[in-house]
């Protein structure tokens, strides 16, 4: 029997787009346009037609521009803000401020720079169909090395057979899985947390130690759309082509 998707996610959207200069002097890496359309974009209407209803937005960096942008547009979902203005608190703060917002458990959680194709069905659906609440606290969709596009990491993690991550490593010099930026996370892991900006590894490393961390796997490729190389690489790869 095929799972229900979460009704409710969040997208990441309060970055600084650094990486993404000169394009974002002017206006925030979530609005930087792949194949016509915001990066933001992408990912919303990927959340809608996986049956998502509604998405928590962080905004930070120009985020009156978000918030318009949102306000302009129908994804044929509710739309909620949390607001990072005053402080940006990096993922783990940004999922705390939020947790409150979201109005499922589990939910999902998407980067927006990150886009992917998909072989067979949608890789949201994947992710619920995989999703097992009496074991997991986050299900990471994870992709291998080799379909991966402008990310020069050394890889995350390694996949076990039961499904669990096991980190890199420090001393590694590489893993064969990177994360895609798309996850579903249990809310009864996001506690005892530290007040301001902190990144998400701190709770994914206690439900690695905990054996509460899977990995799904993507059945397509992925671009990691962090600079503004990375866009007509991106174009390619949506249009099915080899790069």
């Amino acid at each position: 029997m095929t799972a229900l998707v979460p009704t409710s996610a969040m997208v990441m959207a309060a970055g600084l787009g650094k990486r993404m200069l000169p394009l974002t002097q002017d206006k925030p890496k979530p609005l930087v346009e792949v194949d016509g359309r915001p990066l933001l974009d992408h990912n919303l209407e990927r959340l809608a037609a996986a049956g998502v209803s509604h998405v928590v937005v962080n905004v930070h960096y120009r985020a009156d521009m978000v918030e318009a942008h949102l306000a302009e547009h129908n994804f044929g979902m509710q739309v909620s803000i949390s607001n990072e203005r005053a402080l940006l608190l990096e993922t783990g703060g940004g999922l705390m401020k939020a947790k409150p917002v979201i109005s499922s458990d589990p939910f999902l959680c998407i980067n927006s720079d990150n886009l992917w194709t998909e072989r067979e069905g949608s890789a949201i659906a994947h992710l619920a169909d995989a999703w097992r609440d009496e074991d997991m606290d986050f299900l990471l969709l994870i992709v291998p090395r080799s379909a991966t596009h402008c990310h020069g990491g050394r890889g995350d993690f390694h996949l076990g057979e039961d499904g669990r991550l096991v980190r890199r490593g420090k001393d590694a010099d590489s893993a064969p899985f990177v994360f895609t930026g798309v996850q579903m996370i249990s809310k009864r892991a996001l506690v005892d947390s530290p007040d301001g900006p902190f990144s998400t590894n701190l709770f994914w490393d206690r439900a690695i130690a905990a054996g509460r961390c899977y990995g799904a796997l993507l059945d397509g490729q992925w671009v990691d759309v962090g600079t503004p190389a990375a866009i007509p690489v991106a174009e390619a790869v949506l249009r099915g082509e080899t790069v």
